[in-house]
């Protein structure tokens, strides 16, 4: 796994009404240092989010419905994991969190006949006029 790459599996609690589940606390330091922001997004089916990094926040990837691989690779400077490429099957058939720290591009692929939701959360707000957001294809490829 690549260094600083967290899973967290989550606990739903069914009863005859439906289910109930925590995502993230304020107790659980070693998912988020910090609050920045939360965010919702749909992509259709065989959609594919290309590679992207960031170089100050953190993310918190969850996918409430549909299905999606999640591919990582690290660019940090971390020998022992420097170059590595994970691979996470996330969605409704897996319900976890990925924590993607900063340095670890990312990217995924809408898997199946529906469309896939990732609601995440991030260590900082999105800047307009500086966004955090790297793509440089020679850098992961």
């Amino acid at each position: 796994m690549i260094e600083g790459v967290r899973l967290k599996r989550l606990t739903k609690h069914c009863d005859d009404r439906g289910f109930f589940a925590e995502l993230v606390r304020d107790d659980e330091p070693e998912l988020l240092t910090r609050f920045g922001q939360a965010s919702w997004s749909m992509s259709y089916q065989g959609v594919i989010k290309a590679f992207h990094y960031h170089e100050k926040q953190d993310d918190l990837w969850f996918f409430p419905s549909g299905n999606a691989q999640v591919v990582l690779y690290d660019l940090g400077e971390d020998p022992s994991t420097h170059g590595e490429t994970d691979v996470y099957y996330l969605g409704e058939e897996n319900p976890v969190m990925l924590l993607i720290p900063k340095g670890v591009a990312r990217g995924y692929r809408v898997l199946g006949q529906k469309p896939a939701t990732i609601i995440y959360f991030t260590t900082e707000s999105y800047n307009r006029d500086h966004p955090d957001e790297n793509q440089s294809a020679g850098t992961i490829l």
